[in-house]
């Protein structure tokens, strides 16, 4: 982590007031009609699910159901509208929306939707907090080698069906040299005055972690006094450890540095091919201090109850910036394929 080199946005980058970057749900056929949850949801156990349809394949329907996954049982009802609760378990998730015509014909509808443990969400995250979803797919991504690591490292970024949670991740295919770090970077908004903030985002590491030991997770904000919030989070595996970011310095002569939380954290000892869940919630104060309150791995949480100071006079406009970074584990050439997908920021 290198402040000085971190991602700057431009005035050209910085969307108007008030404007969120959100994606656009999974086409439906136009005869079917689902208001609720939405493509690319984050919903609590139940949740409700609320559906119409009219006709399929151009004939009136008789029928409609769903069922879940790769499930093989399908719950049907008499008629042409849904509107009832759906338990699931904590995770990702794809609702097969099916509607049958008089004929026995079926159009289906699929929505993805990431059901959330109830202690790391809606415990936390209040109904009012503003969300940006789908933030892997926004067009403002960028990248650059971190001067604060040594060696070197280059990268290439594309969007990915599979692997995928929602059809559309973002691959990280990095190469590094003695150690080097790759910084991943998009502004998604700008909000002067949001004090929490709540990180979601899936994580797949394709084949295995031996290229690299660090991930780190990264929101910054400006606030409307000048002052840039660092709220880093990395998953520290040379020691085994989360890290959050602080400056040890001040606003103007800052020293930006890592602080060892208690909490464990080891990419190496992550399951490969398989989608890892991480979330952190932050906060933080108009001077620059943060509180890391909790960090949540595949639904287990961690206490972190932390506070560091983490304030910089960086010269930025207002943005809210994310950071997605990949160090290098060896003094060799190595290198390292990660997918992210689902990542959603709330903040209130």
């Amino acid at each position: 982590m290198n402040l000085t080199r971190k991602f700057l946005p431009t005035a050209a980058m910085v969307p108007a007031a008030g404007i969120l970057f959100v994606a656009s749900a999974i086409p439906v056929p136009a005869q079917t009609v689902v208001t609720e949850p939405v493509n690319g949801a984050t919903v609590s156990s139940p949740f409700t699910l609320i559906m119409s349809a009219s006709t399929c394949s151009s004939l009136p329907v008789s029928e409609v159901g769903y069922s879940l996954d790769s499930s093989t049982s399908t719950q049907a009802f008499a008629g042409q509208t849904m509107n009832g609760p759906v338990s699931t378990p904590a995770g990702p998730h794809t609702i097969h929306i099916k509607v049958w015509n008089d004929k026995g014909g079926v159009c289906v509808t699929d929505v993805a939707i990431t059901v959330a443990a109830a202690d790391s969400f809606s415990s936390i995250v209040p109904s009012n907090a503003a969300s940006v979803s789908q933030i892997q797919v926004v067009g403002s991504w960028t990248q650059i080698h971190d001067g604060g690591t040594p060696g070197s490292s280059s990268g290439a970024m594309s969007i990915v069906s599979s692997p995928s949670l929602t059809g559309a991740g973002r691959l990280f295919n990095t190469v590094f040299s003695y150690y080097g770090g790759q910084r991943y970077s998009a502004q998604f908004g700008d909000d002067t005055t949001s004090t929490n903030f709540f990180y979601d985002t899936w994580v797949y590491v394709e084949g295995n972690a031996n290229g690299f030991s660090n991930l780190e997770f990264d929101l910054n904000q400006t606030l409307s006094n000048g002052l840039t919030i660092v709220m880093g989070f990395q998953c520290d595996s040379w020691i085994g450890r989360w890290d959050a970011a602080v400056n040890a310095g001040s606003p103007t002569a800052f020293n930006d540095t890592w602080s060892h939380t208690a909490a464990t954290c080891n990419i190496h000892n992550w399951a490969p091919n398989t989608w890892h869940h991480v979330q952190v919630w932050f906060s933080h104060d108009t001077s620059g201090w943060v509180t890391y309150h909790s960090v949540w791995f595949d639904g287990a949480e961690q206490a972190l109850n932390t506070a560091l100071f983490s304030g910089y006079l960086l010269g930025w406009g207002p943005a809210l910036v994310t950071n997605f970074q990949i160090d290098g584990s060896s003094s060799g050439t190595t290198s390292a394929q990660v997918v992210l997908d689902h990542m959603i920021v709330y903040r209130w």
